[in-house]
């Protein structure tokens, strides 16, 4: 007796999670079920979308470029993190550059949620276009959903600052957060629209995946354009990068996972940061206004952090992270899993990080291997970088 009803609630379980799964909207589960942690090569799990390059600049290389040897403690940052790409580069030129495991210079990997930084490039490129008005236009003149209640006072710079307020949830290790049904599912426009608000607009700095994600929603519907027809006809063509990008998708013929899920390669991931050197100069072209980036570029002070206990933001600016270090100015683009894309001003630098592991164990608010492999970058330039 006792077995049959065992084998009778096991019949019952199944048949509700069938039921459970059937559901379109829990497709996911399946899917994250199998793969679990999202990983740097987990590209071709999904549909992509081509982000074409334009005619190829190969890097201008240093005289004394890779001239410089890592110490035994630089190397062990490195590699104990499980980095796959290291790359320096100094008034333009390649200065050090090192591989590990299968990975080289053409190897793809997941920018994760670098892929913000590079949306919000692309809504200056359309205010500049003038698809867009400007920051302070509602989101409601492009999504009609947003066009009542506290929904309507969401403009285009609460989704740049991460200051929505909207109902977003971060979580990265539980199989129902938000964040989870965006990465593995096929519904992400219906899981962003269907937000509500939960903090009044433009307040706090709350990180929210789902602000990007709503950027790059209102980026298409302005242009008309897909993220990544856009994000190759302003940037990826122009800036001499030498190898197609590839954009997850939802689904085939999909929307952009625009909060993450831009796939390159070092050297390529640094063409962006030296375009941020040059705020938005490449090569004598203007491909973003330095208007939009002067204000881009600068910390959010007027809002509250609210991870560091509602102090003004000095962190976060539009998509962009800011640190000090060694008395320097840093810009940078991060992803979860200690991706990098570092700009120092005043060292004309930029260096690219990928790989596996990010630490955990952070000081104000960023993971302590941004400041180890600034460290490591800073040397290199310091000692073969004149």
């Amino acid at each position: 007796m006792k077995r049959k009803i065992t084998l009778g609630i096991i019949a019952v379980v199944l048949i509700a999670l069938g039921v459970f799964l059937a559901i379109p909207q829990n497709h996911y589960i399946v899917k994250a079920l199998r793969y679990q942690k999202p990983k740097i090569h987990y590209y071709d799990i999904f549909a992509n979308r081509v982000v074409a390059k334009g005619d190829p600049q190969p890097w201008q290389v240093a005289a004394n470029y890779n001239t410089y040897s890592l110490t035994d403690k630089q190397l062990d940052e490195l590699t104990s993190t499980r980095s796959v790409a290291f790359l320096v580069a100094k008034d333009s030129m390649l200065l050090f550059e090192s591989y590990w495991e299968d990975y080289g210079k053409d190897s793809y990997s997941n920018s994760f949620s670098m892929a913000k930084s590079f949306i919000s490039l692309l809504v200056g490129c359309a205010i500049d276009d003038g698809y867009i008005a400007g920051l302070d236009q509602p989101i409601a003149d492009f999504l009609p959903e947003f066009g009542e209640g506290q929904k309507s006072k969401i403009t285009i710079r609460h989704l740049l600052t991460m200051s929505s307020g909207l109902s977003w949830d971060e979580a990265y290790s539980s199989l129902f957060s938000t964040t989870t049904q965006a990465y593995y599912g096929k519904f992400l426009r219906d899981l962003v629209i269907n937000q509500t608000v939960k903090n009044e607009p433009g307040r706090q700095f709350d990180y929210l995946s789902g602000d990007s994600q709503l950027l790059s929603i209102i980026v298409a519907e302005a242009t008309g354009k897909t993220v990544s027809e856009y994000m190759s006809e302003k940037i990826w063509s122009k800036i001499g990068a030498e190898n197609d990008a590839l954009w997850n998708l939802d689904k085939e013929d999909g929307i952009e996972k625009a909060f993450c899920c831009f796939n390159s390669n070092a050297r390529d991931f640094a063409r962006l940061g030296r375009l941020i050197l040059h705020k938005g100069n490449w090569d004598g072209e203007q491909l973003i206004s330095r208007k939009y980036l002067d204000e881009t570029l600068q910390p959010t002070l007027y809002l509250a952090d609210k991870e560091l206990g509602g102090i003004p933001t000095e962190r976060y600016g539009h998509q962009w992270w800011f640190a000090k270090h060694r008395d320097h100015h840093v810009i940078f683009a991060r992803g979860i899993m200690g991706q990098y894309i570092f700009v120092v001003p005043d060292l004309n630098m930029v260096a690219v990080r990928l790989g596996h592991i990010r630490h955990d164990e952070r000081i104000g608010g960023h993971p302590i291997d941004v400041y180890q492999y600034l460290d490591i970058a800073m040397d290199i330039v310091e000692n073969t970088g004149n």
